[in-house]
């Protein structure tokens, strides 16, 4: 009955494409998609058609980290100044280094208070040496605060680390091992799977990826010049520049793999991709809301592990669970040019659900801060 009020709820205003697929450890029990990927060419969406998934974007990011952890590339508390080749630090505090534990966890006192969104060749270091960019109050490991920046940073740690472009990286640590037709921007994926790609539009106005059915001309934040070549690229000059925190083109059912994979402690069909350990040092909490160490907005996060939100808190204040049935999950949402989605999993039923939905409406769900159009595509 719950279930149905909620799609009743939503019934006034309706996203132009939402998908929804539900899986279990042995993999997919159900799939669901409505409205258009292109209304302009009245193509349809399906379970297949790549998204720009938003901020779930970090947790892929975040099974990348620790793949290179794994292999002893990185470690998760060491000064990441060792990697990135220059000190980095709050200026409010500079004896407090930072590691990718509190990257990874939203602890680092970084903030978007500055545009985290650089060109080609945006120069990230000089942008870090800003004070604005830091939170003055804080230090270091003391204070929760949702910040984009802080995977940008991740993903230059990564390059110095590798000597590879992040795209390239995720790609030959992720998204070829899980067999995905996904890529972090547009450059890896091929033509096939970018013909596929979902527009995106916020109040019937297109946001993001008009790109009718072809290649962008190109597929980054263009240089301060207009230019787009990337030959340009240095390996962690400017991490923002195939965007980790949120530029992750994956369909749900590519979602359903990686929620599959945690479900399996690291392993699906076959595929070792993390070890058990990895995974519950992503899915355990680095940080939950005590009503004074972090910033909860209006309550839409109140504990975090490492790229993952764990839901739902007991705690004043906190509304972080979509599902409302009080269950402990595991996963991540994302929330970005119009787009709402969701993978979570839910490790004692052995199952999960993965979504996203375009043109959201703004109506406040019935018993959290996400969305009535996320309660309902979250609800079993």
């Amino acid at each position: 009955m719950l279930s149905f009020l909620l799609f009743a709820a939503a019934s006034a205003a309706q996203p132009v494409a939402s998908v929804r697929v539900t899986f279990d450890r042995k993999g997919e029990t159900s799939a669901q998609a409505e409205g258009f990927a292109d209304p302009a060419v009245d193509r349809g969406v399906t379970p297949d058609d790549p998204v720009r998934i938003a901020s779930i974007s970090k947790l892929v990011t975040a099974i990348g980290v620790m793949r290179l952890i794994e292999r002893g590339k990185l470690d998760l508390d060491s000064d990441v100044s060792k990697w990135l080749g220059y000190t980095f630090r709050n200026p409010a505090f500079p004896d407090a280094p930072i590691t990718l534990r509190l990257l990874l966890s939203h602890r680092s006192s970084l903030t978007d208070t500055i545009d985290y969104v650089l060109p080609l060749d945006g120069d990230m270091r000089a942008t870090l040496a800003n004070p604005k960019a830091w939170d003055a109050e804080h230090a270091p490991g003391s204070f929760f605060r949702y910040t984009n920046f802080n995977f940008p940073v991740v993903a230059a740690v990564m390059e110095r680390a590798t000597g590879e472009r992040f795209d390239r990286l995720m790609d030959r640590l992720v998204i070829r091992p899980l067999r995905l037709d996904a890529c972090y921007q547009w450059d890896t994926c091929d033509d096939a799977t970018i013909a596929h790609g979902v527009v995106l539009f916020r109040g019937g106005q297109v946001t993001r990826d008009d790109n009718h059915g072809k290649r962008p001309p190109c597929p980054v934040t263009p240089a301060t010049d207009g230019s787009c070549d990337l030959s340009r690229w240095k390996a962690g000059a400017n991490g923002a520049m195939f965007a980790p925190q949120s530029g992750l083109h994956i369909s749900a059912r590519g979602l359903e793999r990686i929620g599959r994979m945690l479900l399996g402690n690291g392993k699906v069909d076959g595929v070792r991709l993390l070890s058990p350990a990895s995974v519950k040092l992503m899915e355990t909490p680095a940080w939950t809301y005590d009503g004074r160490n972090g910033d909860i907005g209006d309550g839409w996060v109140c504990s975090y592990g490492l790229g993952m939100f764990v839901i739902p808190t007991p705690q004043a204040g906190c509304h972080d669970d979509p599902f409302g049935d009080g269950k402990r999950r595991f996963g991540h949402l994302g929330d970005a040019y119009g787009l709402k989605s969701g993978l979570w999993i839910d490790p004692a039923s052995g199952t999960g659900v993965a979504y996203f939905a375009t043109d959201v409406p703004a109506e406040k769900g019935m018993h959290s801060s996400y969305t009535i159009t996320e309660e309902s595509l979250a609800h079993p």
